[in-house]
Formats: structure tokens, C-alpha cells, sequence
């Protein structure tokens, strides 16, 4: 039986904080779909088309080593829905800090209670990487800082190209 794993977020941008947890999630399951999730009330930096096409550049490397295969789809509906839809039994989640985790068993819960055969996996992040958050990293891009350290040199170039055109 081929396991499938399901992990989603925002994307904007993809940082390595969210490489982190598909690295460890694609050595758990035969193919990971990572969902981007399209929130009609947010306006995000980056283009579904852009998140989709940098998600391909992040994830490729971590496709080959682990011989996983990885999947990128939307979804504007709730999580367990879409990983339902894309024949997961797993939803894997990262973990931060003691905040995640109280919002992530809360979540965890909820889906369990409406989807008792989709399990939750948390993967506590690595501590190098604990403390990006996406909404951190493109307030200091958009700011003119340096996000080298939190994102791979792919993304820190479009940040800044997105970064550019704004101030401009």
C-alpha cells in the first residue's frame, strides 16, 4: 500500500523553514502533496502561479534523495478536505514552538473528529530553522533586509525583485 502524506500552507514565500518539514515528511510516505492554500480575504505577495513554480525549485532536490514523489496542488477549502481529495492518510504539520503546537492540537482534534481515517503527524522543526516564519521573512524583504539565512538564494532573489517594484 503506497502511503501519501499531506502537508500545506501559504507559501509566501517558501521558506526553509518549510523545506525543513518537507524533507522529513518525504522520508515518511511514498508521495507528499504539499497544498498551497488560496485564502480569498488575503492578498499575498507572491502569484499561485509563482508559489507553485517555486515549490517545484524547492522541492526537486528533496524529491531525489528521498525517492519520494511530490505533488503541488490548491485547495480554498479546509485541509483535511483537500488531503482527503488527494487519498492522503496522513496530514503531516510542522511544529515551532509551544504556540503551534496548542493551534496544531486544536486542529488535529477537529480533523480528527472529521476525518477519524486521516491522521496527524507533527514534526517538530529542526532548531536551525525554528524560528522563521514567512510573514517575518517578507516583512524584512519588503523592508530592504538581507533573508538569505531564512530562504534558499532562489527565493531570496525573487523577494527581492517583488521587494523592488514595490518601494518603487
Amino acid at each position: 500500500m503506497k502511503r501519501i502524506g499531506f502537508t500545506s500552507g501559504s507559501f509566501d514565500p517558501v521558506t526553509k523553514g518549510h523545506t525543513d518539514v518537507m524533507e522529513r515528511a518525504a522520508q515518511m510516505v511514498d508521495t507528499l502533496v504539499i497544498g498551497i492554500g488560496v485564502h480569498p480575504g488575503k492578498t499575498p505577495l507572491f502569484s499561485i502561479e509563482e508559489k507553485i513554480e517555486m515549490l517545484r525549485v524547492e522541492t526537486a532536490g528533496i524529491a531525489k534523495r528521498s525517492g519520494c514523489k511530490i505533488e503541488i496542488v490548491t485547495f480554498d477549502n479546509l485541509t483535511v478536505d483537500a488531503a482527503r481529495q488527494a487519498g492522503a492518510t496522513l496530514i503531516l504539520r510542522g511544529l515551532r514552538d509551544g504556540t503551534d503546537l496548542d493551534y496544531e492540537m486544536q486542529m488535529s482534534g477537529m480533523n480528527g473528529a472529521m476525518a477519524p481515517d486521516i491522521q496527524t503527524v507533527f514534526l517538530p522543526a529542526s532548531p536551525g530553522v525554528r524560528h522563521i516564519t514567512a510573514t517575518l521573512v517578507r516583512q524584512i524583504a519588503l523592508m530592504g533586509g538581507d533573508v538569505s539565512e531564512f530562504v534558499s538564494a532562489a527565493v531570496a532573489r525573487r523577494l527581492k525583485a517583488k521587494a523592488t517594484r514595490k518601494r518603487s
